[in-house]
């Protein structure tokens, strides 16, 4: 009878769901460009003549920053509410793409829990999460709960702040409080690619973005150049990383 070899294998350990506490934890590092950033929306939004209450409402309730830059503009140019609300549309698009990159992830939860952690996911709270992928296989709800919960109660507190201050800045460009969100992505995508093993693509899918972005703003408004560049760059990463 010949002998076969017995492989036994160890069972590995089951993967610990992080909680609620964890993904307040795991947002502090985030927190600093909250402040700052607001801060000067905060600034921007006093000085286009919105007041305290209503600049509660639009953090509260749009709670985007670029959007929320954009309409203090829009508002201090007396633009029409149908252009306002089309503008701020075209740039929140992006959403869907975050949404629909996390979504394999809460399949498992009812609709209205998956839009409850849709509605408050951010730029910046989708970098940590999808960083948080790479680590592990599957995202605790709850954990998810923390970060979004902790960024949207820090962004509240930044805007009321810098509306409280904005009455005695008067010129917000003057102390370039208008690049501070433009500065904030910047070094996010500096860090998103130093943490990254192929710079090399990460680089390339950058620079077909720019190219992307200014050759179309040259034909179309602003935000649709930016959702343009964000499908094609992506779809233009994805099959150089599938073909390498």
């Amino acid at each position: 009878m010949n002998q076969q070899d017995v492989r036994i294998e160890r069972p590995t350990a089951p993967e610990v769901e992080e909680g609620f506490w964890q993904g307040v934890k795991d947002c502090i590092p985030t927190l600093l460009g909250y402040l700052s950033i607001g801060f000067a929306a905060g600034v921007v939004e006093k000085t286009a003549g919105l007041s305290m209450m209503e600049i509660a409402l639009i953090s509260l309730l749009l709670y985007a920053g670029s959007a929320q830059f954009i309409v203090s503009g829009m508002l201090a140019a007396s633009s029409s509410s149908l252009a306002i609300i089309t503008t701020v549309l075209f740039v929140n698009l992006r959403h869907l793409l975050l949404s629909a990159a996390l979504s394999p992830y809460f399949r498992h939860l009812s609709p209205l829990k998956n839009m409850l952690i849709g509605s408050l996911l951010t730029d910046e709270t989708f970098g940590v999460a999808i960083n948080e992928t790479v680590k592990k296989r599957r995202i605790s709800e709850k954990w998810m709960h923390g970060l979004n919960i902790t960024a949207y109660l820090n962004w509240f507190a930044a805007n009321m702040a810098g509306a409280f201050f904005g009455q005695w800045l008067t010129n917000p460009e003057r102390y370039g409080l208008d690049f501070a969100l433009p500065a904030m992505f910047i070094g996010l995508l500096a860090l998103a690619i130093a943490s990254r093993s192929n710079k090399l693509l990460d680089i390339i899918v950058a620079a077909a973005a720019v190219a992307i972005v200014v050759g179309v703003s040259m034909l179309a408004s602003g935000s649709t150049a930016v959702i343009t560049a964000t499908v094609i760059a992506a779809t233009i990463g994805m099959v150089i990383d599938k073909w390498k």
